[in-house]
């Protein structure tokens, strides 16, 4: 953390850690941590939550990434052992199959300078013409959704590309494993926490999804429908909150 000249301490990459669940991801992982490590001029840290048996681990502790290794239990077991193990205060997800553009880490961090406690890539504004039509089909469902149980616009509920100050984290109890991902921005919401989101181009991954798009789906759907509902009518009314703010590039 450094000083901007007017008193305020802005955050710094030395202050943020980047992390990711890994699964059979080898193909994919040295492109996204040697575009992590050039944006951030290194300083980022890098946490790896992995179930892997490909080599996938072997090859970030090469990198240079932390690895905490564990058995396969699903995305959110993953996602949620690597959100909660940092101490840096500012705490950004990605995904291990390089569809998101690391390059605008420094987008992400200048919104949490901002004072937005989450900052959320939104794939789908920008079209998201490189992920299959029937997941682009479900994923803007997923957002009309959520939507409509929070009452509030957001625009990309499964968005892997997040930035989150660590109180946020700590303070909210997640849940859910294969929703998670639509968790981390509806709770948050719902909490009054300054949320925006801002539009980033996906990219075609790389290596084959593990994802089944029936289950998987069924999944977010149901977590959406649970999350949204228990935060909504089962705490303080969401009227008086500040909602959503739309970021521009």
């Amino acid at each position: 953390m450094s000083d901007d000249g007017t008193g305020e301490d802005v955050y710094t990459f030395a202050d943020v850690s980047v992390v990711m669940g890994t699964y059979n991801e080898r193909e994919a992982i040295t492109t996204v941590l040697t575009d992590i490590d050039r944006v951030t001029d290194g300083q980022a840290e890098v946490v790896c939550v992995d179930s892997s048996s490909d080599g996938t681990a072997e090859v970030a502790r090469e990198h240079g990434a932390t690895v905490i290794e564990q058995e396969p239990q699903g995305y959110g077991v993953a996602v949620h052992e690597a959100i909660t193990t940092p101490d840096r205060p500012v705490i950004v997800t990605t995904d291990c199959d390089d569809t998101y553009p690391m390059e605008r880490l420094p987008d992400f961090l200048d919104a949490i300078n901002d004072g937005y406690d989450v900052v959320s890539g939104d794939r789908l504004s920008k079209g998201a013409q490189t992920m299959p039509r029937f997941n682009r089909l479900g994923n803007h469902a997923f957002a009309w959704l959520a939507s409509a149980l929070i009452g509030q616009r957001v625009h990309d509920t499964t968005t892997g590309m997040r930035a989150y100050r660590r109180e946020v984290i700590e303070a909210i109890e997640w849940t859910e494993n294969t929703g998670l991902s639509a968790e981390l921005i509806v709770r948050p919401l719902c909490r009054g926490y300054r949320v925006t989101e801002i539009p980033i181009a996906y990219r075609e991954r790389l290596g084959e999804t593990t994802l089944n798009p029936f289950t998987g789906g069924a999944a977010i759907a149901k977590s959406i429908c649970k999350v949204s509902l228990l935060e909504r009518f089962g705490r303080q009314s969401a009227s008086d909150r500040p909602g959503i703010d739309r970021a521009t590039e």
